[in-house]
């Protein structure tokens, strides 16, 4: 099991996070003074009542009680848990997710065991001169062989002999997947006689191979198995090639061959799944690296069929500010064939005419149904249903608005009207999906005389939190029990602790805590002070308790 994600590191990915520019790619937001405002992707509404706040690092919906932090509305919109919304975060800023805890046993070694297996591999490679013809013949340059740093294993147990000398490599060569058992328990390379590909990632660190038999040998392609380092459903092909920085977009293929050949050919930007369809998390990378995506299909009706599988992944996180779209090539060719045979600026045409996603969806459904008749559009209608409405639609957003306008022109209905018959219902949680978080009904009141003292003092905090490193620590409420004043010592301590605190990281600080609710509840609120009134406030306010707290000493002392 991986160990928990340090507070330190979570605490630095909020530092860098624009909470506003984040949200902002998803939800449309306008300036309203120090603040941004917008409709509230979680729940439908006419006047906008989601606010998100840059100073505070918050956002907050006064109409459905959504709120959080910049990792808390990944984890609601995108429908994240919360690792791999820091994942995703991490991503966004080129950062490694490090872990802690005496129960994460440490990868380290099974990439510097990876990292030592390239390099076999590549020396195999420079000796066997069938593997080097044969990628010669593919039309590989050694240059190109370099940089991709391929390599081959060759037939029986070479990498055992040179890296499995004791029974504990042999292991951490079972669990980094170049090992493998056969039923009566003999261990062998699981790559044998194959080119090898070497998956890195974007720190250039070595997490598992593909490997690509030369000859008739099935499967074709052969990628390594999941293990602590190596995820397929993470993982993207060419990811370490690619050039620093941002691009124009990404163009996603299907074979490491086609990655090599379009890189070869300066086609920048390819990247391929590993044998599987696209993930969120992968389009969440996808994105993070440009603001388009060209999935790259063959033209025949297969590419077609794949085209559509891909398709309804993706639909469903399309967010504002991101473009899909579908290239196809002329039945038989592949990226890596056609750009081989008729050079870049032919495949670069390609990709300048590839058609939007929302074209494609409206395309393939007048291929499965006559829309020059009424029963034709009402099918066309009902096809769509998933795709607009269903499990498989894109969020509620611009997006999906313009796809019900576009459906409603292509069948001739009024776009409301359209909505009522496919029970589009706006807001309609999908099964499975985690609503946005709603303050808990029934919350009692408070129950001591210091509580609404308490619970101001604690805004305070929240909205100023540099307060506290100002006033110094704290005297002792030792005799004060109110939930609030406790509350309140515990949000002080914490910004003094914290390093630049604001209201986000305090309120990390509670994600699993019940007093979440009444830290964003308070943190919704405009305090509506200067940071001098705050002060003053605080000051008189942490006095008060003082001396209620002095005084039930006392009683406390005197006999009854």
């Amino acid at each position: 099991m991986a160990g928990p994600i340090p507070r330190e590191f979570i605490d630095d990915l909020l530092d860098r996070a624009d909470v506003a520019e984040i949200i902002g790619e998803r939800v449309k937001l306008t300036r309203a003074g120090r603040e941004y405002k917008g409709l509230c992707p979680f729940h439908q509404e006419k006047t906008p009542s989601f606010t998100v706040s840059p100073a505070k690092g918050f956002f907050h919906c006064f109409g459905c009680g959504a709120h959080g932090s910049a990792l808390s509305f990944l984890m609601q919109h995108d429908r994240l848990d919360f690792p791999a919304a820091v994942e995703a975060l991490a991503d966004r800023y080129g950062l490694e997710v490090p872990r802690t805890g005496p129960s994460r046993p440490s990868g380290k070694g099974l990439y510097e065991l990876l990292q030592a297996a390239s390099r076999h591999y590549i020396e195999q490679l420079k000796s066997h001169s069938a593997a080097k013809e044969y990628l010669q013949g593919r039309g590989l340059t050694g240059a190109i062989a370099r940089d991709f740093a391929l390599g081959y294993s060759p037939k029986g147990n070479s990498l055992l002999a040179r890296l499995g000398q004791t029974e504990e490599d042999r292991r951490r060569l079972v669990d980094a997947g170049l090992a493998i058992r056969n039923d009566s328990g003999e261990l062998y390379d699981r790559f044998r006689d194959r080119i090898m590909f070497p998956i890195r990632d974007r720190q250039g660190r070595v997490s598992s191979f593909g490997g690509r038999a030369m000859g008739e040998a099935q499967p074709k392609y052969m990628n390594g198995p999941e293990t602590q380092v190596f995820h397929k459903g993470r993982a993207l092909y060419g990811l370490y090639e690619m050039p620093r920085g941002k691009v124009p977009q990404c163009v996603l293929v299907e074979g490491y061959m086609d990655v090599i050949g379009l890189a070869q050919h300066e086609v920048k930007g390819a990247l391929a799944t590993l044998g599987t369809a696209v993930t969120p998390r992968q389009l969440t990378r996808l994105f993070g690296i440009a603001p388009s995506v060209v999935f790259c299909f063959d033209g025949d009706a297969a590419g077609r069929r794949a085209a559509e599988r891909a398709m309804e992944r993706t639909l469903p996180e399309m967010r504002a500010g991101r473009q899909i779209s579908f290239a196809f090539l002329p039945e038989g060719e592949d990226p890596d064939s056609f750009v081989q045979s008729k050079g870049a600026p032919a495949f670069r045409e390609i990709l300048e005419q590839a058609t939007p996603m929302s074209e494609f969806m409206m395309m393939t459904l007048a291929q499965k149904c006559d829309p020059t008749t009424a029963e034709g559009r009402a099918r066309m209608a009902e096809l769509a249903r998933p795709w607009v409405s269903g499990e498989s639609a894109a969020p509620i957003g611009v997006y999906r608005d313009l796809l019900f306008a576009r459906l409603a022109k292509e069948v001739g209905l009024e776009e409301e009207r359209l909505r009522q018959l496919l029970q589009a219902v706006p807001g309609r949680r999908r099964r499975g999906q985690r609503g946005p978080a709603r303050p808990a009904a029934g919350r009692p009141a408070a129950t001591g005389p210091f509580d609404p003292l308490g619970e101001h003092l604690a805004g305070l905090i929240l909205h100023f939190p540099e307060l506290a490193s100002a006033s110094g620590p704290l005297p002792e409420f030792t005799h004060l029990s109110e939930p609030r004043v406790a509350l309140f010592s515990e949000l002080f301590e914490q910004a003094r602790a914290t390093p630049a605190a604001n209201a986000a990281k305090l309120l990390e600080r509670y994600r699993d805590r019940p007093e979440r609710e009444l830290i964003a509840r308070l943190l919704s609120k405009n305090s509506g002070l200067s940071p001098q009134q705050a002060a003053r406030e605080l000051s008189g306010g942490i006095e008060r308790l003082a001396k209620e707290n002095a005084l039930r000493q006392m009683a406390a002392r005197t006999p009854g």
